[in-house]
């Protein structure tokens, strides 16, 4: 039986867990899109992979899946960068580089003020915070930025679980002290929506900072 999601009338929320990329910088695919003009690359070839292996991700745990080994620090991520760009290809038809690829996929994120300024807010007023962030890498992250912003930090790689495996929501709320149901988690995918929710979470589909902090703010009873 599918779990329902939490009745918010009757459940305190006190903590807020956010995704990384996506919701506090601009959306994936801009800093994708970006990369594949900068480094020429045919998007075709592109598309092509990752639509095969984001299916794989988001629908099955089941065979051997990049990005399950990549998210989850079960390979090395030059290791990720080579299988990949095995698989691309400029757009003259030469071959792509694997080296530096994820530095070079996200050397244009641009961080969200809005989101940022956020979760300086809930933190200077004492509300949980945290972030759950599946790394591509670990090093695409400002970490001197956390203490600021964060109570805790999951990063996927460092854990050994993945969004959206029920475990890594659980280890989240359980960094705060908090239980599911006393937790918002805002995240740009879907999936990890369904899947926290399932977990007990309230969720927030991000798609812009500005419906996600009145959401926040009304969830949380916060002055704006």
């Amino acid at each position: 039986m599918t779990a329902q999601p939490p009745n918010i009338d009757a459940v305190h929320l006190r903590g807020v867990i956010t995704d990384w990329g996506g919701v506090m910088t601009n959306p994936i695919v801009e800093t994708v899109n970006a990369w594949l003009v900068a480094d020429s690359i045919d998007p075709a070839s592109y598309r092509a992979v990752m639509r095969q292996w984001v299916l794989e991700a988001y629908e099955s745990e089941d065979g051997v899946n990049p990005i399950h080994a990549l998210e989850r620090g079960e390979s090395p991520h030059t290791e990720f960068e080579q299988v990949l760009a095995s698989q691309l290809v400029l757009l003259d038809g030469g071959p792509v580089s694997g080296h530096g690829l994820l530095a070079r996929m996200f050397a244009r994120t641009v961080l969200d003020e809005a989101m940022l300024d956020l979760f300086r807010r809930l933190h200077a007023d004492g509300v949980p915070t945290g972030l759950l962030s599946n790394s591509w890498g670990g090093n695409d992250y400002p970490r001197e930025m956390f203490p600021d912003m964060f109570d805790a930090v999951v990063i996927s790689g460092e854990v050994g679980m993945r969004k959206p495996e029920p475990r890594i929501f659980r280890h989240a709320a359980g960094l705060l002290e908090l239980d599911p149901q006393e937790c918002v988690f805002i995240d740009d995918i879907q999936a990890n929506i369904a899947a926290a929710e399932e977990a007990g979470f309230t969720g927030i589909l991000h798609a812009d900072a500005a419906t996600t902090v009145r959401r926040v703010t009304e969830l949380l009873g916060l002055a704006n």
